[in-house]
């Protein structure tokens, strides 16, 4: 079986401190969290560009704390997406493509999220915007938000308009967070994400999916199971795949990361092997003074 270096597995965040002593090995410090994860996982969301932008050495030093092959997938900042028009921001969107280069040959597809509010009726502002993006180096990927994006005649032009771009589309999948009791205080405000229709659409010769797991890992395997077999498909068609798990409860996002993983391989999706997998837990050293 041929391997494919098409998929790049990870959460939204590495310096979670309720990893350490189980994703991460007990008193691990701060400044090493992002490089044990990229021992660990393939690629990791940035959603710390959507608050605030860091400068050129923070970049370089996040790239450098990498292996080679790892993704970064930085989020477009909330000042240049949540504002009303996009076309405003075309200046400044320009500037931050130009930041991220600095990760070099460890940045994987920016990815922008719209607002709820931004609907098909700004279609040619979202047009004009997308146009002017560097695509050809530097790919792209779009989170809609307003319901009327998943209903016809939208729906269609949107995909339309992305596939011309060769624009990716995020796929968020917030079902699994939907299963359960609507007062299972695990997940509490994780609910604000939008119960939106899934439209597994490839617009690009990549897509993102953003997973968003129930704490109970029971309640995603048939979600997950479902990915499977349309991940596997995507990866046989040549398509680059980005899949994050996000959770209400971050403590369990690796390990369903994980168990993903392993989905694929029982599946025979042709994907290469996890570094976790790799990594071996030191032996337990007895101390002479007790």
């Amino acid at each position: 079986m041929s391997v494919t270096n098409n998929f790049f597995l990870g959460c939204a965040v590495w310096a979670y401190k309720g990893w350490v002593g189980d994703f991460y090995p007990a008193r691990s410090r701060q400044a090493d969290l992002l490089r044990l994860y990229g021992q660990r996982l393939t690629a990791v969301e940035v959603n710390a560009t959507f608050y605030a932008v860091p400068n050129k050495e923070t970049v370089r030093r996040w790239a450098a704390d990498t292996p080679p092959g790892f993704a970064f997938c930085p989020k477009l900042p909330r000042d240049l997406t949540h504002q009303g028009l996009l076309q405003p921001s075309i200046p400044g969107a320009l500037q931050f493509v130009e930041l991220m280069r600095e990760f070099g040959d460890r940045l994987g597809p920016i990815f922008m999220q719209l607002p709820p509010q931004y609907g098909p009726d700004l279609l040619h502002d979202l047009a004009k915007f997308l146009r002017v993006w560097p695509h050809e180096t530097v790919p792209l990927a779009v989170e809609v938000r307003h319901a009327d994006w998943f209903r016809e005649p939208h729906a269609h032009a949107l995909t339309s308009l992305l596939e011309q771009l060769a624009i990716g589309r995020v796929l968020l999948d917030t079902r699994p967070i939907y299963q359960g009791l609507d007062d299972d205080p695990q997940i509490g405000n994780e609910r604000r994400k939008p119960k939106l229709p899934l439209q597994p659409t490839v617009t690009a010769p990549l897509s993102v999916v953003r997973f968003i797991s129930h704490p109970q890992r029971a309640l995603n395997q048939l979600f997950l199971d479902e990915w499977a077999s349309r991940v596997d498909a995507w990866l046989r068609q040549g398509t680059r795949i980005y899949f994050f798990v996000h959770c209400p409860v971050e403590d369990h996002s690796p390990s369903t990361a994980r168990a993903f993983q392993r989905l694929l391989e029982r599946h025979g999706t042709p994907i290469p092997p996890l570094p976790w997998n790799a990594l071996h837990a030191p032996p337990t050293q007895l101390s002479l003074f007790r």
